[in-house]
């Protein structure tokens, strides 16, 4: 039963803010009690209670995300490892994450809240860095994690293991490891394939490789992915989710497993995954 809701919007967007308020009393109307964390606050001025991000877990039921993809991902990984249904408003671009328009928020927290919504349960990655032996750091991602240079046109060499074992030497820009919700992201644009979000998998995928052998690579949730970097001269950096970076030193080892962690997608009534691909990325059009 969803008996309290967060609230957490882009700031540069001004429609949630003139949304925002009615949206809290309409809550508030059916017993629910709001919380917003602190961004939300200052650009909306609402009359609900504001936490930092990082603690809105601890008091909602229900996470409602109006923006992009980008804030949802910012939102997801907030959560930490409480299991919060995630209701994502698309405002933003492509919006192939948050698929429920502003028009379907009512009608769509109504099914919520009678308990008639369904969920779509998806894999998260931990990601962590081992420097001599040592974590340094270490972060969860919903999309993907991505080792790759910064701006010189240099190659870089990577070397890749799964499960130990030794896979290949790549040359190449970068390299990503994603989700199945992170197939259609950077992956997908540096040539992965799409992989349903129902399935358990990764797939790691070079960007810009040098030999034409080295495509991209579908293997089990249950792997353990690492990858050694040969850091040269320009700086190389490990980021997550396109929003959380960590500058990586030379033979630096990158460990990605699957996180204990998911996020839970409420999906909106009659629209299902490929529904979301066509309309999204115009999917079987010619």
């Amino acid at each position: 039963m969803i008996r309290s809701a967060g609230i957490i919007i882009k700031p540069v967007y001004d429609r949630p803010k003139e949304v925002i308020p009615a949206l809290v009393e309409w809550l508030k109307q059916r017993g629910i009690e709001v919380f917003v964390d602190l961004d939300t606050e200052l650009c909306s001025e609402v009359q609900a209670r504001a936490v930092p991000r990082e603690e809105l877990a601890k008091y909602i039921d229900l996470l409602i995300v109006l923006g992009g993809d980008g804030t949802l991902l910012s939102g997801a990984r907030s959560l930490g490892s409480k299991q919060v249904p995630i209701l994502a408003v698309n405002l933003g671009g492509l919006g192939f994450l948050s698929s429920v328009t502003l028009d379907e928020l009512y009608p769509v927290l109504e099914t919520v809240l009678s308990g008639g919504h369904t969920i779509s349960v998806r894999l998260m990655l931990a990601a962590a860095v081992s420097r001599a032996g040592k974590t340094v750091h270490a972060q969860n991602a919903l999309n993907d994690a991505v080792v790759t240079k910064t701006a010189l046109a240099r190659m870089l060499e990577f070397d890749l293991f799964v499960d130990e074992a030794p896979v290949a030497r790549y040359r190449a820009d970068g390299l990503i490891v994603a989700t199945p919700t992170g197939s259609t992201a950077y992956s997908l644009a540096a040539g992965g394939p799409i992989i349903d979000p129902r399935l358990d998998a990764m797939v790691i995928t070079p960007i810009c490789p040098h030999m034409l052998t080295n495509r991209p690579l579908v293997i089990p949730d249950t792997a353990r992915v690492e990858i050694e970097v040969a850091v040269r001269e320009e700086p190389v950096y490990l980021t997550l989710d396109g929003q959380v970076g960590f500058q990586l030193e030379s033979r630096d080892r990158v460990v990605i497993t699957q996180s204990a962690n998911r996020v839970l997608l409420v999906q909106p009534p009659r629209k299902n995954y490929f529904d979301v691909l066509r309309s999204k990325l115009r999917w079987g059009e010619r």
